[in-house]
């Protein structure tokens, strides 16, 4: 058998990881041989966005990079087809299988399809319901074609039992994302936070002059210290939003304790637009970070006393690690992960009166680690006999 694995985006080479770990571990315990191509669309072109993931989750390099780079979704998602055909035209695979809901999901899903090749998706049946959302959209036409739908939790088999999908496409496996948690989580535990932040500590101004008081920050100790994630452009792209978050972090966040914020460029970008990058960088408890690997974002999640972002991964993340978690959106794709179904996150918005009134809650919550079902450590497996069994 041969198998294709498509990724793009960073959340991509987290949940390819555990699957190409169980492709070894099946390939050494003399079953079919099952020849596995990985192939990296070159979405991010940076290193620190790239290439430290596939070194810390042990990944080979891939076999093939398309070098799409970056662009609009049409670009991203077209060049991505065109070059992904003639992949699959070469190596004529036996399976496709796609990940998450990136625009390199959408464009594998889409090509296989055209291709006569059937098409496998690891995260199936999320959803938003903000179709105004480009990964929900992805999402959407991803699931619809594809012939092997691996979902991570019971809401997400029933999302597309209610979309009328044939049962026998659906098989419910569990969070492949919390395989490379578990696989990671001692590994991370080892690192020191003085050495994330000493390695990863952004300690220039833009205007090029250096920033003393930065390397002068006390090192936080664990359950003392928040952690910040923001780059979607409905909290970023604009400076009447991002202006008051910045101000409540600034003001009541950091007065509480030290804010810890590895910052897209993205929103980098944004700060530096509006003016605002210089204020936040010369803030006495608020220490700013490159972009992380996953290893050591991971490690700052296992000490937060609480986390903010807009990132769906770390509200995973912080469900199985007890992180108490404010997300910065009207939604979710990952509802299994909000307070009401037992996990960890409330849905704030960017409503910065909603953010401050659950942040004084959140603080005053103890850890409370939770498992959904399946989310085991175990998925990649679950995730290759499915393919393996499959009878369509």
């Amino acid at each position: 058998m041969k198998i294709i694995s498509l990724v793009g985006a960073r959340p991509n080479f987290m949940k390819i990881a555990p699957f190409v770990h169980a492709i070894e571990k099946h390939n050494k315990q003399g079953r079919q041989k099952i020849e596995h191509i990985l192939v990296h669309t070159g979405q991010h072109y940076d290193d620190r966005m790239s290439q430290t993931f596939f070194e810390q989750l042990n990944i080979p390099q891939a076999g093939m990079n398309l070098g799409v780079g970056s662009g609009t979704h049409a670009q991203q998602v077209g060049q991505t087809m065109i070059e992904f055909e003639k992949v699959l035209k070469k190596h004529k695979p036996d399976w496709v299988v796609v990940v998450g809901d990136v625009n390199a999901t959408l464009a594998g899903s889409v090509t296989a399809k055209k291709e006569w090749v059937k098409c496998c998706h690891i995260e199936a049946g999320l959803r938003s319901g903000d179709i105004t959302m480009p990964e929900e959209v992805n999402r959407l036409v991803t699931d619809r074609l594809s012939d092997l739908l691996l979902t991570p939790d019971t809401l997400s088999s029933e999302n597309l039992r209610k979309e009328g999908t044939p049962e026998e496409r659906i098989v419910f496996v569990g969070n492949i994302m919390i395989d490379t948690l578990e696989t990671n989580r001692a590994k991370a535990k080892n690192l020191l936070i003085q050495n994330i932040i000493g390695n990863n500590q952004i300690i220039q101004s833009p205007d090029g002059n250096r920033d003393n008081h930065s390397t002068n920050q006390s090192i936080p100790k664990d359950e003392h210290y928040a952690v910040m994630t923001m780059h979607r452009p409905s909290n970023v792209d604009s400076k009447e939003i991002l202006k008051p978050i910045m101000r409540f972090l600034t003001e009541d966040v950091a007065n509480d304790y030290t804010l810890i914020w590895p910052i897209h460029p993205r929103t980098r970008k944004q700060l530096i637009n509006f003016g605002l990058f210089d204020e936040i960088a010369n803030h006495p408890k608020l220490i700013l970070l490159e972009p992380l690997g996953y290893l050591e974002m991971l490690r700052l999640n296992m000490g937060a006393k609480v986390m903010l972002t807009d990132s769906g991964g770390l509200q995973e993340e912080c469900t199985v690690l007890g992180t108490p978690c404010l997300t910065l959106r009207w939604n979710t794709e990952r509802p299994i992960t909000l307070t009401e179904h037992g996990g960890a996150s409330v849905l704030v918005g960017n409503n910065v009166e909603r953010i401050r009134e659950e942040y004084r809650t959140a603080i005053s919550k103890k850890r409370n680690p939770v498992r959904p079902e399946l989310w085991d450590g175990h998925t990649a497996e679950r995730c290759l006999e499915a393919i393996l069994s499959y009878k369509g």
